[in-house]
């Protein structure tokens, strides 16, 4: 069994609920949500969420997992449109041991572009000393403010970003 990050209550169903201000939706579909990541690591970074509120690839629904990719194939398209970028990095994590912070599934689809500082991989992976930790170790969050302060942009920042990507997505 995997060990699941522990947030309660869970940011996505926060945000879903409309009690996050750090929100800003680029469509709704029946199944998912896809919305600017507050953490931009990369101009234009999006999730993918599940409305339903479960923790990882193995809890969805089969409705759900085709939801989830046809979600993140739009919104990585009007990505290509948007941003003009050199790749569409896609990723999705499981389990405390892999980077997963949330414990709602999300699926990332974030435009890589020159200049990118964080390797070829998930970005919190990059900076994440706690991955691979003995089982039961608990993740030092003392460096957790730093690094999402590198990459915290103004709400309207988020606003405006995911105006743009929604103006991209082809019917």
């Amino acid at each position: 069994m995997l060990e699941l990050p522990h947030r309660d209550p869970c940011d996505l169903c926060e945000g879903m609920a409309g009690r996050q201000e750090r929100w800003a939706i680029i469509e709704a579909g029946e199944h998912t949500l896809t919305v600017i990541n507050p953490w931009q690591f990369e101009v234009g970074q999006c999730c993918v969420i599940t409305r339903r509120h479960v923790a990882t690839l193995l809890d969805l629904s089969p409705a759900e997992c085709g939801a989830v990719l046809v979600a993140a194939q739009r919104v990585a398209g009007a990505l290509l449109r948007a941003f003009a970028p050199l790749g569409i990095l896609m990723f999705q994590n499981n389990g405390v041991y892999s980077g997963q912070e949330t414990p709602h599934f999300h699926f990332h689809v974030v435009p890589r572009q020159q200049g990118s500082d964080w390797g070829v991989g998930p970005p919190q992976l990059a900076t994440f000393d706690g991955v691979g930790r003995p089982r039961g170790t608990v993740h030092d969050a003392s460096g957790d403010a730093q690094r999402r302060a590198r990459v915290q942009v103004s709400a309207q920042q988020l606003v405006e970003t995911a105006a743009r990507v929604r103006s991209r997505l082809l019917e």
